[in-house]
């Protein structure tokens, strides 16, 4: 499958129909970008940013993501806001994709929504943050396990919204509100990132 992406055409100053990127279901298979400087300056920019995004399931920089040397981005990351995405594996291995990534997305906006005054979630959303926002996806076995965690992040006093999918009255997943690592990591740690 062939998807032509116009949005970067302006930025590059090349026809968007020069910038394909060939791809299938699962992963991107290969680049095929206009020769010039700001081509290869966006590719090198959007690549650096994709690798130092990376996480482990507890919010921990992945140590595929830590190509800084530095150390300066490990230190702007170290008390990011975050928030966490728990999804059903055994809806993952029956639902559509499409279907669960949605049910996660339902819980995300809602978490956000009904926290929407929390100062937090106002600085996660704030304009000058809205285009860096850490969501760390994990999963558990179904839905007991689910519930159970649920329960768990309640007796913490962890904000979260655990979605029920009406009209079924199912539960589907949860998601935190918008919180500072440092406090919430240490609930997520012994859960699997979803892959």
């Amino acid at each position: 499958m062939v998807v032509a992406v116009a949005l970067l055409s302006p930025w590059l100053s090349i026809p968007a129909s020069a910038i394909c990127y060939y791809c299938t279901p699962s992963r991107v298979r290969g680049v095929s970008l206009a020769v010039g400087s700001r081509a290869r300056d966006f590719y090198r920019y959007s690549s650096e940013k994709m690798n130092v995004s990376a996480v482990d399931a507890a919010g921990e920089p992945s140590p595929l993501a830590s190509d800084a040397g530095n150390g300066v981005r490990e230190a702007e990351n170290s008390d990011v806001l975050v928030q966490y995405i728990v999804l059903r594996r055994d809806l993952i291995d029956s639902w559509p994709l499409g279907s669960v990534v949605t049910q996660g997305c339902h819980a995300s906006v809602s978490a956000i929504w009904t926290h929407k005054d929390d100062a937090e979630t106002l600085s996660y959303c704030s304009p000058e943050n809205i285009d860096s926002m850490h969501k760390v996806t994990l999963e558990v076995k179904g839905e007991t396990q689910l519930l159970n965690f649920s329960e768990k992040l309640k007796n913490a006093g962890i904000a979260h919204k655990l979605w029920i999918e009406q009209p079924e009255n199912f539960p589907t997943c949860l998601a935190t509100k918008p919180y500072r690592k440092s406090i919430v990591s240490s609930f997520f740690k012994k859960l699997k990132l979803c892959k």
